[in-house]
């Protein structure tokens, strides 16, 4: 059975815009570019086999920022006892850094949360940085940590200016465990998959070492945000300039990739990324593209077995997402077909590198994530054998394929082998693999 390598019968299509106005033009119309295709372009013939589909949403590089929409962001921030001495100072002028990347028709609201919430800045203008920054500097810690309320709060103070034309984001800091109001990661994933309806977006940042990362990276998921491990808080407000800069860069909202596979192929699974499988199509929902930066859904699918010399349909994809600069939904559609092969050689040759590094990234992450479970089972024996085997996995595709990415996780792997029996160390890298395991699938850093 073919179960790992295959380059892109890429096709981009005709976009076309719903809505009430006229068809946009070639360059609204491409905001968002679409590939499709497989990790090699001929399969083997005459045999069952596993092989890999691609959609990669590619945002591109917007224009002059007066032109991007506006942000409405809440910045909410743990100031429970824990986050007493250098700490607050540091998310205080993080917060700064956040308002020296707003633009005057942004809007920006601070809520800061111990025992109860206070909404140290109501949401407003961010030409207003005098009661800005009035709030910023009223930050004082003590009590516990109501993380669900304030998540809660932030999320209202967003709702007072949301529209179709804002960015929509909560920005949640907390250095601890949430111990007041619900504080299961189950709890959390379902807040963020209610604020996900209502197209807001939690972006979580947990602070140190003592933090509920699950809970966390729960919250984000769910949420369509992303989630950041900030061992050093002095990292914090260069963090900040960077993922509001990002948010800024956001493309298009609420990209839905439907997949229909044809006779004789069967969708397997997603990797990495949500996904409904029902009968022959799966969709799966991607809550924004950043301009520059590229988004992915890969499907594991098995082909039937089919003649050499001969070519057949895979997949047509259809991509439709909400253009945040016309303001339009704009869809596109593709398909996908492979060509089959007894000459193996062929095959090989046909070999797409970047589809295949992504796949054996999200691969490796999932070998990563049941390395995590049964550690937490108290299976540290086989958590190793199993991260030292992934290690195997990406140095071998690495060296393959010439990527030092894959290398580089591979070294990963090993040292989070290393760190397995102590647990100071294991709670570090426990973080980090939750951390990377939620990652986009570019290296930058966005909100």
């Amino acid at each position: 059975m073919h179960t790992l390598p295959r380059p892109l019968a890429l096709l981009v299509v005709a976009v076309v815009a719903l809505g009430a106005c006229a068809l946009p033009s070639r360059a609204s119309a491409q905001h968002v570019t679409v590939q499709a295709g497989l990790d090699h372009g001929t399969l083997p013939a005459d045999t069952k086999q596993t092989a890999y589909l691609r959609v990669a949403l590619q945002g591109q590089q917007g224009g002059e920022a007066a032109a991007r929409p506006p942000m409405n962001v809440a910045i909410v921030i743990d100031k429970s006892g824990s986050m007493s001495g250098k700490k607050i100072e540091y998310a205080k002028a993080a917060a700064r850094a956040a308002l020296d990347r707003l633009g005057p028709q942004d809007i920006v609201s601070l809520v800061a949360y111990d025992s109860t919430v206070e909404v140290l800045v109501p949401a407003t203008r961010a030409s207003d940085r005098k009661t800005i920054l009035r709030g910023i500097a009223r930050l004082r810690p003590g009590g516990m940590t109501a993380l669900f309320a304030g998540t809660s709060k932030g999320a209202a103070e967003v709702r007072k200016f949301k529209d179709a034309r804002t960015i929509d984001r909560v920005i949640l800091l907390s250095d601890g465990q949430a111990n007041i109001g619900p504080q299961s990661p189950g709890a959390l994933a379902e807040l963020g998959a209610s604020l996900r309806r209502e197209g807001i977006g939690v972006t979580t940042i947990g602070m140190g070492l003592d933090y509920n990362e699950d809970l966390m990276v729960a919250l984000a998921r769910k949420s369509g945000g992303n989630h950041f491990f900030v061992e050093d808080p002095s990292q914090l407000a260069s963090l900040f300039r960077e993922g509001f800069g990002g948010l800024a860069s956001i493309v298009a909202q609420e990209a839905v990739v439907k997949v229909t596979f044809a006779e004789g192929v069967r969708p397997v699974r997603a990797l990495g990324v949500d996904a409904d499988i029902i009968g022959q199509t799966l969709t799966a929902t991607l809550a924004q593209v950043y301009g520059g930066e590229r988004e992915q859904v890969m499907v594991e699918i098995e082909v039937s077995p089919r003649a050499g010399g001969t070519t057949h349909p895979i997949a047509r994809v259809e991509v439709s997402y909400h253009d945040v600069a016309t303001h339009a939904v704009d869809r596109v559609e593709t398909s996908v077909a492979a060509s089959f092969s007894s000459d193996a050689a062929a095959v090989e040759r046909s070999l797409d590198r970047d589809v295949m590094i992504a796949v054996v990234e999200r691969l490796a992450e999932d070998k990563s994530r049941l390395a995590v479970e049964l550690r937490d089972q108290g299976k540290i024996e086989e958590a190793r054998a199993l991260l030292r085997k992934n290690r195997t996995f990406l140095d071998f595709e690495g060296d393959r394929l010439g990527s030092k990415r894959l290398q580089k996780l591979g070294a990963q792997n090993e040292q989070d082998a290393e760190s397995l029996q102590d647990p100071s160390r294991w709670n570090r890298a426990r973080k980090a693999i939750r951390e990377r395991n939620n990652a986009p699938d570019y290296d930058g850093v966005n909100f």
